[in-house]
């Protein structure tokens, strides 16, 4: 057994561990008597001993080759602190590429001194960098709230912009700064894309354990090509530890509205050529903190928030850094891009002016791309397409040197007379959207669909408004008939319906084996209905398969559908119902449950938020014969409804389409 320490592990660390489902440690848990009993957690989330559950795994020959690294995580993260695991993993790499080396943070305890030994000898036995690789992401995936880091795809983006960009010879070797590097995500980027000789990777980081973890990396980097690589650790806003050094590249991700950034001692600062930050402004001191360590024609790609763009506080700031030509472009991202996702962040691209009596004057135009219409489809989380965005952004970038070259579509090349007015707004929305707008051609398009639309409803309502007519005549001759109804709950009893209600997964639910199922909320119903929610393992949870019928019980949400396509896990307040064939048409029951009227009556309370009581929902009695005629008339009023969103929704466009070409004096009068 590898320690005598109560190690907690939860249910979905097992499985890793074991290199199987969460369903199958589930099926484990009932089967044998023998297994671990847990040490604490939940009943949902319960957690047991490392020990008692590795030599469970060895006793019952369970445990696979990757128990290694999964079996010595869970170790690290019960150090005392993020600050020693993090130092920790980092002298583990050092251990695995060196097997002498020496600890060099001697604050570490005992425990975790231990810990660094034997990381290092399964390193060494089961491949030093992915071994490091493993630990260093799951410190990441365990610190999550409390770090920023930079997103491989958005690093490798950033760092072909910043080659594309550079003037000046590219074989004389190459020196990459990144001034805010955190874990090294951004460097280690660069020494990707960078196929020259002598590459120099400096990195400067505040927080002791991503600085070591960023050296740890680099280390690596350096073992596979020749670079020399410097870590700081100290706040390079107000301690430089590269202080007059010159870098073709700099790439940087720095932290985001700190008013402590060093106004105050660092007001007559030599960097600040274009002007003092305001105190608000942090952003635009790394801006030109950049800029400063640029060579002649090297270039700079730095991750900033959309405010700094606009904020009228640092239009000074802005105004110099378009009119001495230091700022090339603005690119924004997507949401979903980096941290915090919810925001469209941008890529301002900067340039240092190129020696020689043949450098050209200062650009008398900036590029503004708009991006970020590249989100990924489906998804309700935000998400980059990022293959898609990396393409458009280094092909609209390819005309910032070349005068008569036109940008596509979505980029736009703005005179800096344009810019240079009272906000000095270099937003790329602000100016790319008319250059996005629809030409005559595409709006005749959708003037034909949505005509087509308007057809198809009306023939829709024809049909509808005949039954309607023939509906009412036969409700009052079945008042005296009274037509008798059901309950869900009473088609349940007796046998014509299966019933299961979809729930929360645990938090430690992520696939590691088995089948991974996508997971439906109630939430993605208020928006546009597709599975959003982390994939879940489909054994022991609520799936709904093709032809099951699938009802939302609370009033916000409250619908009710005959599900098609691959099969879903479903959410909290959702539900499953499968028909018996013989007994009842899937489409008829969906019709008859989704009914207004029907959710009205089952509702635990009148509001919005009230939950649905689905085994209360009224079903019709009725012959199977009578039921299938039935169907058919809901399907029709299911297309109908679906047709008069869509028509809604281009209506909408539109108009706003057209709304925007008169007031631009499109009448041509």
């Amino acid at each position: 057994m590898s320690t005598p320490d109560a190690v907690p592990v939860s249910l979905a660390e097992i499985a890793r561990i074991a290199g199987v489902g969460r369903a199958a440690v589930s099926n484990w848990r009932r089967r044998h008597d023998s297994f671990p009993n847990r040490i604490g957690g939940t009943d949902v989330s319960p957690q047991f001993s490392l020990t008692e559950i590795e030599q469970w795994l060895r006793d019952h020959g369970k445990l696979t080759d990757i128990g290694g690294k999964e079996l010595l995580w869970p170790r690290f993260e019960l150090l005392a602190s993020r600050n020693e695991s993090g130092l920790a993993v980092a002298e583990a790499a050092r251990r695995m590429r060196t097997a002498r080396a020496r600890i060099s943070h001697p604050e570490l305890s005992p425990q975790a001194r231990a810990l660094v030994a034997e990381a290092g000898r399964l390193g060494r036995a089961e491949g030093p960098r992915d071994t490091f690789e493993f630990l260093l992401q799951r410190w990441l995936e365990t610190h999550v709230r409390q770090l920023s880091t930079t997103p491989p795809p958005l690093a490798t983006l950033m760092a072909r912009i910043a080659l594309a960009v550079r003037l000046g010879p590219g074989g004389d070797g190459l020196t990459v700064l990144d001034p805010a590097c955190g874990t090294g995500h951004l460097l280690a980027a660069a020494a990707r894309e960078y196929g020259g000789p002598g590459l120099e990777l400096l990195g400067c980081e505040r927080d002791p354990a991503p600085a070591a973890l960023a050296s740890a990396r680099l280390g690596f980097v350096a073992d596979d090509r020749p670079a020399r690589v410097r870590i700081a650790t100290t706040d390079s806003l107000r301690d430089d530890p590269f202080s007059g050094t010159r870098a073709g590249i700099a790439l940087c991700n720095p932290p985001f509205n700190e008013r402590d950034w060093g106004y105050e001692e660092l007001a007559a600062d030599r960097r600040w050529s274009h002007g003092l930050p305001p105190r608000t402004e942090p952003e635009l001191a790394w801006v030109q903190h950049l800029l400063s360590h640029l060579e002649p024609g090297g270039a700079a790609v730095v991750v900033l928030p959309p405010a700094v763009a606009s904020r009228r506080a640092g239009r000074r700031v802005r105004g110099s850094l378009l009119r001495t030509g230091a700022l090339r472009a603005v690119v924004a991202l997507p949401p979903g891009s980096a941290q915090p996702h919810s925001v469209s962040l941008q890529l301002w691209v900067l340039r240092a002016a190129a020696d020689g009596s043949a450098t050209p004057p200062p650009a008398q135009d900036v590029l503004l791309v708009d991006a970020t219409g590249f989100a990924r489809p489906g998804t309700r989380e935000p998400s980059p397409d990022w293959d898609a965005l990396g393409t458009f952004v280094l092909t609209a970038l390819t005309v910032l040197d070349q005068p008569g070259q036109e940008p596509p579509d979505s980029a736009v090349r703005v005179p800096l007379l344009d810019l240079l007015d009272d906000e000095v707004d270099v937003t790329p929305g602000r100016y790319t959207a008319s250059a996005s707008e629809p030409s005559s051609k595409e709006l005749a398009q959708k003037w034909g669909v949505f005509g087509s639309l308007l057809t198809d409803l009306a023939d829709h309502a024809r049909h509808l408004s005949a039954l309607g007519t023939a509906t009412s005549t036969a409700t009052s001759t079945a008042t005296s008939t009274q037509q008798t109804t059901t309950t869900v709950g009473d088609l349940v009893k007796a046998g014509a319906l299966t019933l299961r209600t979809g729930q929360q997964p645990p938090d430690d639910n992520a696939p590691v084996g088995g089948t991974a199922v996508p997971l439906l909320t109630v939430a993605d119903l208020l928006l546009d209905g597709t599975p959003s929610g982390p994939p879940v393992e489909g054994d022991g949870h609520a799936v709904a398969e093709e032809g099951d019928v699938v009802v939302a019980g609370v009033s916000r949400a409250f619908r009710a559908w005959v599900h098609e396509g691959p099969p879903v896990a479903l959410g909290p307040q959702l539900y499953a119902l499968r028909a018996d064939p013989g007994k009842l048409d899937a489409h008829f029951l969906a019709g008859c449950l989704r009914a207004p009227a029907n959710g009205r009556q089952a509702g635990t309370h009148a509001s919005s938020s009230s939950r649905v009581d689905i085994r209360r929902l009224q079903v019709l009695q009725l012959p199977l014969e009578q039921q299938v005629a039935y169907a058919e008339t809901f399907r029709r009023l299911g297309a109908f409804e679906t047709l008069l969103t869509e028509a809604g929704g281009l209506g909408r466009e539109l108009a706003g389409d057209f709304n925007d070409r008169l007031a631009a004096g499109g009448l041509g009068i």
